[in-house]
Formats: C-alpha cells, structure tokens, sequence
C-alpha cells in the first residue's frame, strides 16, 4: 500500500472515531436532558438471559422502560447500557420516583444505585520461582517448569478491567506471537488518539471503553477540567497499563526506574493476550489535588458483560469498594462477576489497600479470588550519615546525587520563619507542609505502610518511627546538626524477607465470616512495570508501583499460565490450586505415645524459608486473615494433586445460606431453583479453607476433594489444630482407586476445649501422599455458653 493510500484510510479512520465521539456525547446528553433535572444512573439487575439473542435481549430492555416512562423516545434516550451477553439487566438514567417504581417490579432481581469506586516486574517472577526466565523470546529453549508446559501462556486470553493501556509500550510488543486464538469474539474500538487498526496487535487484541456512568456521575457532561483523559481506552492514569504488563507483558530487557531495581521486564505469562476494557477514568479529586482513578458499577457491569461475550480466560479487576457495608448484591461487581465465573471465566480482585485492620478486606463473595499484598525481598537502602558520623539506614527511590546539608527538624508548632532553604527537613507522619520551600531533601518518619515514592523529583526518605526519633535525638543535641544522604542502592535477597504489606486489608470477612479471605498473597510493593508516558513518577515508560492492584496481575498471570496447562478447570479448581500450595515448610516434633497426626506444625514461609511477617501497627508473624493460603507458589499450583471443586451448586448452596430466597436464584441462574431441606450450612461451602466464626461446643461440617494427579493415589490426613481446638477428620486416609473414582468426600469435627469466648486461633490441615501437601488454613472463634 502506497504512503498516500495509507493516509487517506488515517484520514477516514480518524473521521468514523470522531463521528462516533460525537454520536456517543450527543446521545448522551439528549439523555440527560430529556429526563428531569433530579436523574441518577440505577442498575436494574434481571438474572441469566431469557434469549440467546442479544438484540431480543436489549429489546425486552427497553419494552421494560417503555412501560415505565411511557414513551419509546424516553425509554431510548433513558437507556445508558443494555447488559445482553453475560446476563441480562441495564443502566439507565431515572427519577427517583421512576427509581421507585421499576425497583418494585416483579422481573427486578436486584436495582442498585451506579457508584463511584477507586483504583486499588524485574523481581517479582524470580521471587516467585518462576524461572529460568529466558533474556528473551529467542532463548526460549532455556524455558523449564511451567513456562515451558504453557509454551509461555500463549494460548491465554487475559482481559482487564482498569484505567485503559497505552497501546506503545514496548512491553506490549507481539514480537514472536502467532495469530490471534479463533475462540477470540472482542475488538478493539477506535477513539481519541486510539486507532484500532494500528494500535492493536497479536498482544493487544481486545480494546473498549465505557464511559457513559462517570460521566452521568460528573452531571452528564464529558468536562475535561473534571475528567482529565481520552475519549477512548488510551490510559492516561497508567493504572490500567501497569497491571495488565504485569499479567501478560512481553519481554522488555534492561529496564530500571533511574538505575534501580534493574533487569528484564516482563509478565508473568509473557505471550498471552491482553484484552484491555477501560470503565475506570482519570478524574479530579474532590480537592483539586492531582487525579485519581475513578470507576463507575454501571461502566464495571458493562465491561463484564463484554468481557464474558468476547471469550477471555481470566478476568483482572484492581478495583474496590470502601470496607463491606451490606451484603454481595450490594457490591460493585459480586453478581456481574458471577456469571463470568459461572461461563468458566476467574475473576481475579484486589483486596484492598485500607489495612491493616481486621474486616477491611474487599472483594469477599466465594466466586472472586481475592489477592492481599506482600513485600518482594528486594529494597532500596539508603545512607544516612549524620554529623556525628552515626550512619542509618533507610529506604527510598533516591538516585543522587549524594546530599550534604543542614539539618532541621519541622512540626505542626515549628515556626513559621524557620530557614529550611537548602537543608534536609525530618517530619513525622507529612503533618507538616514543606512543599514550595525550596527543601534539599525530606525525611519523612511514619508507620510501616511499604510505599515509596520519588516526591516529584524532591529526595525523599522513608523512614520509621525508630529511625526518626533517632535523627530527632541528634538534632535536639546538636547546636548546628548536620546530614548526608547517599543514593538508594538494590537489595535483593536476605535481609530484605518477604512482608504482608501494611496498606493490604485484612479478614475475617465482615460480610460472611465463614467465607476465608483474603484468598492467597502475591508481590504488591514496589513492582516494575510499564505504565503511562503521562504519569510523572515515569522514566522511560515504566514506573514503581505499589498496592493489591499490583498483587492482583500477578495472579492473574499465573492463572493464564495454568488455564493453558489446565484449560478444563474450574475457576474454582484454579483457586484452590493456589491456595492449597502457597509457600510453606514444616517443622516436626515428635513426642513419645503421640500420634503423627497431631505432630506436625505448619509455618508459611517466604522462599528463602523465612516466616512471611505481617506489618502493621504491631508486626506479627503472619496468619491466614494477613494472606489466606500464603504467598502464591506457581509451579506447585501447576501439580497441586488434589483441589476442592465448586460448582453452580455450591453457589446455590451458598446464596441460599445467605439468605437469598427461591425466586431470586432462579432468575440469577435462569432456571428453576428450589433451596434445599434443610437449609445449607456457610461452613459447608467448598472452599479450600475452614473458617468457623462461632465455634459452640461442637461442629460437623464436609469438603469434598477431586483428584487431578496420579489415578491410583492415597492420601492421609495431617492435622495441625489450632489451639483449645480438637480436630477429627473422617476419613482419615482417601484412596483414589480409578479414572472413575476421582471425587471423595470426608468429614470434619470441631471441639472446643475453651471455657471462655475467644479471638480466633489458627491451624491447617493437610492431605498427603508423600509427594502432594494439599495444605488448607483452618481458623476457629469460640463462643462458649453455659
């Protein structure tokens, strides 16, 4: 093709984007203002779909409106998305009294009001052991392990949820990547500064955006002044291009962020596809103080509606709500999810980053696999040495060059006048504004929270309470204290151990605390990846990110890994693989006339064999409500031996102990459902996990356990009880005769020795059959009564 036949096909290509630009905004804003001033976004929740054709689908959708506002007109112009793929249901623009009024319809499963919700590397796959990792894809016959059983997780389909991706990066490059899979049912859209045709490749093959409920949630305007972003899935956040590198990014050699942590960039399944679905935007904050990434559930719901149609494998979603309010219907995406997970499709999320106190985990419906936070073990020391020659250390992104300056001291009652100009200032906690004061460097003494950053180009230090009292003490002694700050350096490897992040949210499930989450753990501090040019903490493309937005990917990607080794397994199977192999070893006691049974002891660990710690307020060693099964191991999670299963009756098992009656699972599943007789028990979910929030005298609960290794196997049980708890299992060896007798069932007993109400003690149990160690946590609250 000729250069001028090239340009003309740009020229037509940028006029279809800018048509549909201006289609999409004036539909829009004909919306807003046909309907009173006083209109919201409600989401109108109608189960499973009654036709498997779309358009018959959107159709009855706006027959339902039509009823309502009395006009065809008003019902077309109401209408902000028609959700027709996954299940049925829509977003629409109403009153508060037609809000009333379709919310008392009788096809209403669930109507919820759209809202706001936030955004929640070169180490991370070494960390993990996922290696040999190969210097690129021309050295791939150096691949072992998982990587080379999933031929790098090529066949994979990773969608992801998030802030949209910046199609050039080169860790999106399709060097080496065959023809997009046929299964593949997506698109990439054009729109501003996206061209669908360039800008996607063999990596990129999915591209959308969803706009429609951030701006109904602004006053039904695209305001740039509100809104600071592309009209398309280009990612001006950065977000959205971080973690989906993360999952799935090509190889990208000698990458660092100005010469630290730096190595081979890639994801943790370097050739699988990416599909990016934009429903989170970059909005300004309330107080005017930079942007932030802001998602609607009407965007959210409408992304996975697609996302299920155009056939991904593993959906990743670093995205969350405030603490649990109510119950899973209430929640951003609990149900949209559950038809992804329902079709086949995991749905990987975030557990938040409002740690570390009890019942802020995020994301706790049985069908998410919910991903807490740890540290990698690499840090970025950095020198401090003061006057005295006393040398500390702290951490920090600082590059240098090397400071050496006055030292002073700054609070909330620090004088006003005092000359910071040129010299290093330490505060406690950033109570203290220094910005715009002409400081050389801040010292910034505070709480674990693990996050770094570069403070806009200012050297910042992070330091602990320890640390600042230490440099406090030496300037309340010294008449003029001085200081010099070397540049950071990398640290990899002990004494830099593997951490529960202190901003990662923490269980017991406030919503059904005998639901365990978090699930599993992964890398969330400090992860290199690409990320938007925009974003000012870059350098060359690629930025630091910390957060369980960054943990989520991780997963993500080795879920992709394993849907290629295990394209058949459940998403619950695919969990449980995980959670039953995260990093741990054993210590054994053995005492004369005790049973084995009782015998063996279960620490997780990180990978060097250190106990993982959980930082906080008070560091702790850490605990199934820190990080749910452990730190993720993939290559265990590839052979787990055993998993427990779940299914579309469990699901029903569990709405149905959650309260959700006969009708309403029925239109969810689009079929009748009857609960059973009697009621299910929480505790008996199948969950590779036992939490019993009230443990009274006595409880029988059951698991079943499907084997996926050897057909002839025979495991036994290992138990590690938690304390004041009597643990019998039943059997208590399981023996795998054939092909055909690959599910058995066993039962669990729980007696309480505690005279007294009690926190919750922690435990595992184990099945074995000397090469697989099934491992699940068990967590027990007891509540005695007379």
């Amino acid at each position: 093709m000729d250069n001028s036949l090239q340009s003309a096909k740009l020229v037509l290509l940028l006029a279809i984007a800018l048509v549909l630009f201006l289609n999409t905004e004036l539909n829009f804003h004909i919306a807003a203002g046909a309907l009173d001033s006083d209109s919201k976004v409600y989401i109108v929740y109608l189960g499973e779909r009654e036709h498997d054709d779309p358009e018959l689908v959107t159709a009855s959708h706006h027959q339902m409106l039509e009823s309502l506002l009395q006009s065809k007109e008003d019902a077309r112009n109401s209408l902000i998305y028609s959700y027709q793929h996954g299940f049925s249901g829509f977003a629409a623009l109403l009153t508060s009294s037609q809000a009333k009024k379709i919310s008392e319809h009788p096809a209403v499963i669930h109507f919820i009001p759209n809202r706001i919700l936030k955004l929640k590397t070169t180490r991370t796959w070494d960390h993990l052991g996922l290696s040999p990792i190969p210097t690129s894809f021309s050295s791939l016959s150096s691949v072992k392990g998982l990587l080379h059983d999933t031929n790098l997780g090529r066949e994979a389909i990773i969608g992801v949820i998030d802030s949209g991706i910046w199609p050039e990066s080169k860790a999106l490059n399709d060097q080496w990547l065959g023809p997009i899979p046929k299964r593949w049912r997506g698109k990439c859209e054009p729109g501003e500064q996206f061209n669908a045709t360039i800008h996607c490749n063999n990596k990129l093959i999915g591209a959308k955006y969803y706009l429609n409920g951030a701006v109904a949630a602004i006053g039904g305007k695209f305001n740039r002044t509100i809104i600071q972003d592309f009209k398309s899935t280009r990612d001006a956040n950065g977000h959205g291009t971080h973690t989906a590198t993360i999952a799935g990014g090509s190889f990208v050699p000698n990458v660092s962020i100005y010469g630290l942590a730096r190595g081979l960039v890639r994801g943790g399944a370097p050739r699988a596809r990416i599909a990016s679905y934009k429903a989170c935007w970059n909005v300004m904050g309330d107080e005017g103080g930079g942007t932030d990434g802001r998602c609607t559930t009407a965007d959210m719901w409408k992304a996975f509606d697609d996302a299920i149609h155009d056939g991904v494998d593993v959906l990743s979603v670093s995205i969350g709500g405030a603490i649990p309010e109510d119950s899973e219907v209430d929640k951003l995406d609990y149900i949209a999810a559950f038809h992804a997970v329902a079709k086949g499709i995991t749905v990987v999320t975030a557990a938040g980053n409002e740690g570390p106190g009890a019942q802020t985990v995020n994301n706790v419906a049985p069908w998410l696999l919910t991903v807490a936070a740890t540290t990698l073990d690499r840090s970025f020391p950095t020198k401090i040495t003061l006057g005295n020659k006393q040398t500390l250390f702290a951490e920090s992104l600082f590059t240098g060059p090397e400071i050496s300056t006055g030292l002073v001291f700054l609070d909330s009652d620090s004088d006003d006048n005092v000359d910071v100009k040129g010299k290093t200032v330490l505060v406690f906690d950033s109570a203290t504004p220094i910005a715009g004061k002409g400081v050389a460097a801040l010292i910034l003494a505070q709480k674990p929270d693990d996050l770094l950053a570069r403070c806009n180009g200012l050297g910042c230090i992070f330091a602990d309470y320890e640390l600042g009292t230490e440099i406090l003490k030496y300037i309340r002694t010294t008449r003029s204290p001085t200081v010099r700050i070397s540049a950071a350096r990398t640290l990899t490897g002990q004494p830099a151990t593997t951490k529960v992040a202190a901003f990662s949210c923490r269980g017991p499930n406030s919503v059904s605390p005998a639901i365990l989450k978090p699930d599993i753990a992964a890398p969330g501090v400090s992860i290199l990846a690409a990320i938007s040019p925009l974003n000012p903490e870059q350098q060359n493309g690629f930025g630091l990110l910390s957060g369980t937005s960054m943990s989520t990917p991780v997963v993500s990607g080795i879920i992709a890994l394993l849907k290629s080794l295990h394209p058949n397994w459940s998403p619950a199977a695919m969990r449980s693989a995980l959670v039953t192999t995260g990093s741990c070893f054993f210590l054994f006691f053995f005492f004369i006339n005790k049973p084995l049974l009782t015998n063996r002891f279960l620490w997780r660990t990180s990978p060097s064999g250190e106990p993982i710690f959980a930082e906080g307020s008070n560091k702790k060693l850490a605990d199934p409500f820190d990080y749910g099964g452990g730190l993720v191991n993939p290559e265990k999670a590839a052979k787990p031996g055993l998993v427990y299963d779940m299914g579309i009756d469990d699901y029903i098992n569990y709405m149905c102990s959650a309260g959700y009656n006969d009708s309403s699972i029925s239109r969810v599943l689009g079929k009748k459902t009857k609960c059973p007789i009697p009621e299910p028990s929480m505790l008996d979910i199948n969950l590779p996990s036992i939490t019993i929030p009230n443990l009274e005298k006595e409880v029988t609960l059951t698991r079943t356990v499907t084997n996926v290794g050897p057909i002839k196997s025979v495991y036994k049980a290992v138990i590690e009880p938690p304390l004041g708890i009597t643990l019998t299992v039943n059997p208590t060896t399981l023996v795998f005769k054939s092909a055909a007798k690959r599910v058995l069932t066993f039962s669990v007993k729980a007696k309480t020795s505690h005279k007294v109400n009690s926190g919750y003690f922690f435990g595992s149990l184990t099945w074995t059959d000397g090469v697989h160690d099934v491992i699940i946590p068990v967590s027990v609250k007891t509540r005695y009564s007379m």
